[in-house]
């Protein structure tokens, strides 16, 4: 299995930046797609951007043009550069790994917390 854990969240003004990092340790060469998840007090957990190995990307209309997603395989560490940060932004940021190792897994870090204030 793999296991993943971020860094990089704070609390920080609007309009300012931040980068997430989600280190990965394991079965890292079975990772497929890597994903960034958010979920604001009282929402649901939703998509922010994913990547696959070969380093298509995909954002949601929210944050497109705003974050980038990025991935260093050497590394085993997935990035995620928030821009123009807004309080709308503000959630816990979680880490999502899917790959095949003898069956499918879908592992998930524990998160870190954005916070932007206006």
């Amino acid at each position: 299995q793999v296991q993943l854990m971020e860094s990089g969240g704070g609390l920080v003004q609007a309009g300012e930046s931040l980068r997430l990092s989600c280190a990965a340790s394991g079965v890292v060469f079975s990772i497929d797609t890597m994903a960034w998840y958010r979920q604001a007090p009282g929402k649901q957990r939703e998509l922010v951007a994913h990547i696959t190995d070969g380093g298509s990307t995909n954002y949601a209309d929210s944050v497109k043009g705003r974050f980038t997603i990025s991935r260093d395989n050497v590394k085993s560490t997935m990035y995620l550069q928030m821009n123009s940060l807004k309080p709308e932004d503000t959630a816990v940021y979680y880490c999502n790994a899917q790959g095949w190792n003898s069956q499918y897994y879908d592992s998930w870090g524990q998160g870190t917390q954005v916070t932007v204030s206006s």
